[in-house]
């Protein structure tokens, strides 16, 4: 009896296929993609917010990859050695994870700010805890940590770096010779301006509530039966809350500045990469 269904094989020659080497290249070359794009997003803010799920990161980083691939070509994997191999991975973990940290040492200002202002209107003892922070922070820090999140998010902030990392494959292709110590200096720079972009944020709100405790001072030095702590605190919380508020739009083109620097201390970085 003849089969009801034959198979012609003779049609199954001309199809298109993979080599199992070249599937293996092509995969190794996609992890290669995947490096600096992914350490990127794992110490960078908002993508590295305990909110968001690992296997999210994960894909979001393995599409991203893919779309790097599409543009810049990736070294042939039978060119590297055990040597080269290693090399290459540590020099794209380490621009990725340099971009992402400067941009976290930069965005941490305002939760400094945020720190201090809290401290100086008796709002310290007002903490709960962040995951982002990996602790107790002041209710103000976290205020100003969303509010600084939702700003870069309506200015595609988040675009804006990741074209950046984009921009580096091709300025810094995979496994090409970098300059490690313009990744120590940007860390160094970005941890000096962090704290002068906090004391610019702050100085407006702090300097106003330092004034107004030294009036409590002077008041209570000059009336001992008043009792500092039923008197002076109200003030001072109700001078830090009506400061804030008075001082939104000024905290948003604050914000906004800083979120440019950060975008151009990230680009000045990757821009100084390349050695030899």
């Amino acid at each position: 009896m003849e089969p009801i269904l034959q198979l012609d094989t003779g049609n199954l020659a001309g199809l298109p296929g993979i080599a199992l080497p070249t599937l293996i290249g092509m995969l190794l070359q996609f992890l290669i993609a995947m490096l600096r794009i992914g350490a990127f997003m794992v110490a960078s803010p908002f993508f590295s917010n305990p909110a968001i799920p690992v296997m999210v990161r994960v894909v979001a980083s393995g599409t991203l990859a893919l779309a790097v691939m599409s543009v810049h070509e990736m070294p042939a994997p039978e060119t590297l050695n055990l040597s080269a191999a290693f090399f290459l991975v540590v020099t794209e973990l380490a621009i990725g994870l340099s971009g992402g940290m400067v941009l976290t040492i930069l965005f941490a200002s305002v939760s400094l700010a945020g720190e201090k202002i809290a401290s100086t209107a008796g709002l310290g003892f007002a903490a709960q805890y962040d995951p982002s922070a990996g602790g107790q922070t002041p209710l103000v820090s976290q205020m100003f940590g969303l509010f600084l999140l939702v700003i870069f998010l309506s200015l595609d902030g988040h675009l804006v770096t990741l074209s950046i990392m984009f921009e580096s494959y091709k300025i810094v292709p995979p496994g090409f010779p970098i300059d490690f110590g313009a990744l120590i200096g940007a860390g160094v720079k970005a941890g000096n301006q962090m704290f002068l972009l906090a004391a610019k944020i702050m100085l407006p709100v702090a300097s106003v509530l330092v004034l107004i405790n030294i009036a409590i001072g002077v008041i209570t030095r000059s009336a001992p039966q008043l009792n500092i702590f039923s008197f002076g605190f109200p003030i001072t919380m109700l001078a830090a809350f009506t400061l804030l508020y008075f001082n939104t739009p000024s905290l948003a083109a604050a914000f906004s500045d800083l979120i440019d620097f950060a975008t151009g201390a990230l680009e000045e970085m990757i821009r100084g990469l390349p050695r030899g």
